[in-house]
């Protein structure tokens, strides 16, 4: 038992590394999920008002919107490059849990756009009439709520794994169910920019996230074998 455990923790490993390996051979696709969160939110102000008073209201569902879209545009390309290489069909007749390897990939997934997307949203908040004293809040509410963002989105992109140019259908899958996390992650961010005690909607966000973790990685690993059939 503890060997097999041993080896699913060398595959998962090898998978994360791989995936990994891969995104910084191709920096545009790290880049264009940033570039697309920066230019929403930079170009709000231009068809809203200047005024910061006004932007720091609309701060929290600015960012979060901005978050929850950016992190979608890496998802169609999740599984589907994998699939098309035969990559996923090797991880389902490896012996190893795909579970497992799911998970793994829905963490590359993560540190390759929920972090990068995390880090700079501070930077953006600014720009919207934040204060620094309320970075801390908006790094740890965005680090929670783009691991369950990953973990939706990597239902859904299984989901659309067998359909030709399914980002409109990932789309509609997964926005409806990201609805709790944004409305959640908005009242932390809102809470923090007000500085106010935002645990109350940390520990939902946590829940979410704790969720995800235990439940996403099944669905996506049953939504990949149905859709290499």
């Amino acid at each position: 038992m503890s060997a097999q455990r041993t080896s699913t923790m060398t595959a998962v490993w090898l998978v994360l590394q791989r995936d990994l390996r891969l995104a910084t051979r191709r920096p545009a696709q790290l880049i264009q999920p940033l570039a697309f969160f920066a230019v929403v939110t930079l170009l709000f102000p231009l068809g809203y008002t200047p005024e910061l008073s006004k932007l720091r209201a609309v701060a929290p569902g600015v960012l979060w919107v901005g978050a929850l879209l950016a992190s979608m545009l890496a998802l169609e390309s999740l599984f589907r490059e994998d699939a098309g290489d035969g990559t996923l069909e090797q991880f389902v007749v490896s012996g190893q849990p795909l579970v497992a390897l799911m998970g793994a990939k829905t963490a590359a997934h993560w540190l390759l756009t929920g972090l990068p997307l995390t880090l700079m949203a501070p930077v953006l908040a600014i720009a919207l009439g934040v204060s620094v004293a309320a970075m801390p809040g908006i790094l740890l509410s965005l680090a929670i709520g783009t691991v369950s963002l990953s973990l939706l989105g990597a239902v859904g992109a299984g989901l659309t794994l067998g359909v030709r140019r399914g980002g409109v259908l990932l789309a509609l899958l997964t926005l409806p169910l990201a609805v709790p996390v944004l409305i959640f992650g908005a009242k932390a961010t809102e809470l923090a920019i007000a500085g106010e005690s935002l645990t109350g909607p940390l520990y939902l966000l946590g829940a979410l996230a704790v969720l995800g973790v235990t439940l996403a990685p099944i669905a996506a690993a049953a939504a990949v074998r149905i859709g290499l059939e």
